[in-house]
């Protein structure tokens, strides 16, 4: 049998016949990529329920020249150990490649006024890239 006669029968396979990867349910999912800089040391902050979460800025620039753009992105991580410690001690500039959850929060701010958050929880982490000396002191 030949390559091309193999190639032509598995082109010709009816879609139904594909194999299933998975046999649960499938469940709505809002994910992103961000590759960008830190904008400064990740901080903690506690919660109403006492635990303790880290956030922190990610700034990703797209376009060249005039049309350059930079977007901010806040990210929670709820890191523990050293996990967290290492997040800590990240410095401002570092180059990061995180993943995480989106969601849109709908809320009202104290002046009554309709607003609307986009979060990021993080679920990975990645140094690109750690600045150089003269890049940490900007």
């Amino acid at each position: 049998m030949s390559f091309s006669s193999v190639f032509r029968r598995a082109a010709l396979t009816p879609a139904s016949a594909a194999r299933a990867f998975s046999t649960t349910t499938p469940r709505p999912l809002a994910k992103i990529t961000i590759i960008g800089n830190l904008a400064d040391t990740p901080e903690v902050h506690p919660t109403s329920t006492g635990r303790e979460i880290l956030r922190y800025a990610v700034a990703s620039n797209s376009g060249r020249g005039e049309n350059r753009k930079t977007s901010w992105f806040r990210v929670t991580s709820f890191a523990e150990g050293a996990q967290r410690d290492y997040l800590m001690n990240l410095p401002k500039g570092a180059t990061v490649y995180v993943e995480g959850d989106a969601s849109l929060n709908t809320f009202t701010d104290s002046a009554g006024q309709n607003r609307t958050n986009f979060s990021v929880v993080q679920r990975t982490l990645e140094v690109l890239r750690r600045p150089q000396a003269s890049e940490q002191g900007e």
